[in-house]
């Protein structure tokens, strides 16, 4: 990828000069809007590929994405941790590595499959949070499992086994450089919430795709914890396509992971051989779905920024005291 000349006024808007020329120019973009935050190594995005649910899948992906030349950041699985075998998490992982890509896998049980029937009424339930504390011991289990098999992000879903396992970060159980990825299915809305996710030891957070280029302002100006977003969300999360705000989204959400969805695709979750070709042809088409992305960037002149391939910690971030609530001795 290559930056906008420096002598240039910066990224162009879609069709700025044929729509000026007829009197409908848009108004120049607000400085003030601009994200001030990068990730350490100084770039103001990266990339994602959702729903690699096995080393099969994950072949194809990087198949594509070297045919298409598409750079790839993170990979990441929905299924979960205990729908792999240790077998097929170490193949991953050692596939990543070989591509300097960060694979992170889901934890354990949650709400939407569980026994509960509250997920299945019209209010929802409580989604996918982990349901008693089997559930919670579930997660956990699933985690060190993964770092013990040289995982190094995990995605999570619910705001207690996050700060659980950012607890057991801190106290050397789980590795320091393990990094924890908030789940788009509880992502939050607001400033406010988005911070305490940060503080509670999200080092990514899935903000919903439908939300406006002015919230990411606003969340931006509390928290420079990385953003994860779906340029394309799949069909669970809305459907939407914003191909032509990626531009904006990494201006003003820097530090920022462009995730490469897909919708009008089955749900694969949970993902097994019944499902094969949904998933390899949808891994297919994701990758493609970034080539898109990032074509429309280079014309626009805002494909400039992007993080070195291997990149994958997000620097400093403001935590919660870890032994807040520790039993006393």
């Amino acid at each position: 990828m290559t930056a906008a000349s420096p002598a240039s006024s910066g990224p162009r808007r879609p069709a700025d000069a044929a729509l000026a020329s007829l009197g409908h120019a848009a108004p120049a973009p607000d400085p003030a809007d601009a994200s001030a935050h990068t990730f350490p190594d100084g770039g103001t995005w990266r990339t994602e590929v959702p729903s690699v649910e096995g080393p099969e899948a994950l072949a194809t992906v990087f198949k594509e994405a070297g045919r298409l030349d598409v750079p790839i950041h993170r990979i990441s699985q929905g299924s979960g941790v205990w729908m792999l075998t240790d077998a097929e998490i170490t193949e991953m992982v050692e596939c990543c590595a070989e591509r300097n890509a960060e694979l992170c896998l889901f934890t354990g049980p949650r709400g939407t499959w569980d026994i509960g029937a509250a997920t299945r009424s019209d209010s929802g339930g409580g989604g996918l949070r982990a349901r008693g504390h089997d559930a919670v011991a579930g997660c956990v289990e699933d985690a060190l499992r993964a770092v013990s098999l040289g995982v190094k992000c995990l995605l999570v879903a619910d705001e207690g086994v996050l700060w659980l396992l950012n607890r057991l970060r801190a106290s050397g159980e789980l590795p320091a450089d393990t990094t924890f990825k908030l789940s788009a299915l509880v992502g939050p809305v607001n400033p406010a919430s988005f911070a305490v996710y940060e503080q509670l030891g999200a080092d990514s957070i899935n903000i919903p795709s439908d939300l406006t280029l002015e919230h990411l302002t606003e969340i931006r100006r509390v928290s420079r914890a990385p953003m994860d977003f779906y340029v394309e969300a799949p069909d669970d999360l809305g459907g939407y396509v914003r191909l032509y705000d990626a531009a904006e989204l990494i201006r003003r959400g820097a530090p920022i992971y462009l995730k490469f969805g897909l919708s009008k695709s089955p749900g694969i979750y949970p993902y097994g051989a019944q499902l094969r070709d949904v998933a390899l042809g949808s891994a297919r088409e994701r990758v493609r779905r970034g080539r898109l992305v990032l074509d429309l960037l280079t014309r626009l002149g805002a494909d400039g920024g992007m993080s070195p391939l291997g990149s994958r910690l997000p620097g400093p971030l403001r935590r919660f005291t870890a032994d807040a609530d520790l039993p006393s001795s």
